[in-house]
């Protein structure tokens, strides 16, 4: 699919979620911090992140929830315990959580990632946002919207599994760092998948919206 503008701002998304609270854990630990006080402390972030856009937008969307209180008990869990590898566990555990959400959605009438796909695909021009309506609900394209999904779904669930692992084997200090690499790595290799599934998506479209134009020309 090609670079635009939403493609950039999930980028840099995914950027502030990785950079910050990655940045956060070594500062604090350069400084003397115990791993369990720095990974609690990177851990604020993108929870005061997601209640801030909650707060300014006075929306939530379900995958957004699913994350949001996932990341609630996880802290939860961790502060009860004590365990700094919980910590690490926990953020692994909300994309596998996603994944299984979105995997699910895949087979009702809304898939999750249909909607995050949608600017990327139309790339906010009239004429596609219309062939897009007009599409929806025809076999073809709803079963590649599906498939995108699908592999959204899977591709989550099995990062997080080898996050998982590897926060109960490894050292938290190698975790910290590994663990931004694999979700990291595993997004993109998602994207690149999903891309080539939705290139079919994004030609129907194309071709709907020309054969509109042609039949009001």
């Amino acid at each position: 699919m090609t670079t635009n503008q939403p493609g950039n701002a999930l980028l840099k998304t995914l950027a502030i979620e990785i950079a910050v609270p990655a940045a956060v854990y070594y500062g604090l630990h350069s400084l003397g911090a115990s791993d369990f006080t720095a990974l609690a402390a990177s851990g604020v972030f993108p929870l005061v992140r997601t209640l801030y856009q909650f707060a300014r937008d006075r929306t939530l969307n379900s995958l957004a929830l699913v994350v949001l209180t996932t990341n609630v008990v996880g802290m939860l869990l961790t502060f009860v315990t004590g365990d700094a590898r919980m910590m690490i566990a926990k953020d692994s555990l909300g994309s596998g959580i996603t994944g299984l959400v979105i995997l699910a959605s895949a087979f009702t009438a809304a898939p999750i990632m249909s909607k995050t796909m949608r600017p990327f695909l139309t790339r906010g021009k009239a004429e596609r946002e219309a062939a897009w309506e007009r599409l929806s609900g025809t076999g073809t394209f709803d079963a590649v919207l599906r498939r995108c999904n699908v592999i959204w779904g899977i591709g989550f669930a099995l990062e997080s599994s080898a996050r998982i692992v590897g926060a109960f084997t490894l050292p938290v200090s190698t975790m910290v760092w590994l663990s931004t690499v694999l979700f990291a790595g595993s997004f993109a290799v998602i994207m690149v998948v999903s891309g080539k599934v939705a290139e079919k998506a994004g030609k129907m479209i194309a071709a709907e919206a020309q054969a509109s134009t042609l039949v009001t020309a």
